[in-house]
């Protein structure tokens, strides 16, 4: 597998996010997730881990799990945080003997009640710093690093956060993954500007399908990523019927979605929260089944 493949000319790629689940019951709801899932033949599935890598273990339970039982290629995330340089590379070492194929490499942020990120003793700095761990020590594993079509909220500039991916393409990022965004011109911005500074690397829209009033307030909170006017007035249409605020949060996500594919993205990255009924219907109604 090469995320370069999975994503590359004349190929679809869809890949479909996890998170470590915090009790049994929602263990089993996850794996039902997978399972759903698997009907549109996905490329990829990648899993994230707690603050501070907390469940970094889970995390590879969890994508050893999927590639044993499904036999797809999988990624966990890895960031910086609360690790040494020697740690991390004792978490890759483990990630390959467990059949991992490829690492979603960031910085991380802050730990909780910090607003600046420190590295520790021994450890590093940047999400640049870690691709060049990765692509030097353990050049069998591909490498997918993140972008931000409305610009990292830490970023200086639009310039500056540019740059910044540049240089962790450079070190060895095979795709960008980016993060969740509302507004498609802000991705096609974003791509344009990556391919006139020399970033050639595959752009994967990263796409979370919104599905009730609680979701809206805390994405405007924590990801600042900006919600169109029409899609908050058909929310506020909704009223306080879930089933209607699903409803059109699915169409929102739908027509963003087939908007995405017709301006010729090589593949969507689905933060499905673990859950498939949103997603599943986005997929559905935009006739997408994955390895096109």
């Amino acid at each position: 597998m090469s995320f370069s493949t999975l994503y590359g000319t004349g190929k679809f790629g869809l890949s479909f996010e996890l998170f470590p689940p915090k009790s049994a019951e929602s263990e089993v709801a996850m794996w039902q997730t997978v399972e759903d899932l698997m009907a549109f033949s996905p490329s990829l599935v990648t899993c994230t881990y707690g603050a501070g890598g907390s469940t970094r273990g889970k995390t590879l339970d969890i994508v050893e799990g999927v590639h044993r039982k499904y036999g797809l290629p999988v990624a966990s995330h890895l960031t910086c945080v609360g690790s040494s340089v020697d740690e991390l590379r004792e978490y890759l070492a483990e990630a390959l003997d467990r059949g991992v194929s490829g690492i979603v490499a960031l910085r991380g942020d802050p730990p909780k009640g910090e607003t600046e990120f420190r590295p520790v003793v021994g450890g590093l700095s940047y999400a640049s710093e870690l691709v060049q761990l990765i692509h030097t020590e353990c050049p069998s594993l591909d490498i997918a690093v993140a972008g931000y079509p409305e610009t990292h909220q830490e970023a200086m500039s639009e310039e500056m956060d540019l740059e910044n991916l540049k240089r962790k393409c450079d070190a060895g990022g095979q795709a960008v993954i980016t993060q969740l965004f509302y507004e498609n011109s802000d991705l096609f911005r974003f791509r344009d500007r990556c391919e006139s500074l020399g970033i050639h690397t595959p752009i994967v829209p990263g796409v979370m399908p919104v599905v009730n009033f609680s979701q809206v307030r805390r994405i405007a909170k924590l990801c600042k990523a900006k919600l169109p006017a029409e899609f908050i007035n058909a929310m506020e249409k909704a009223g306080e019927s879930e089933s209607a605020q699903f409803e059109a949060g699915v169409q929102f996500a739908t027509q963003q979605v087939h908007e995405l594919v017709r301006a010729g993205v090589p593949g969507l990255h689905f933060y499905v929260l673990n859950r498939s009924p949103a997603t599943a219907q986005v997929l559905q109604q935009v006739g997408i089944s994955g390895k096109n």
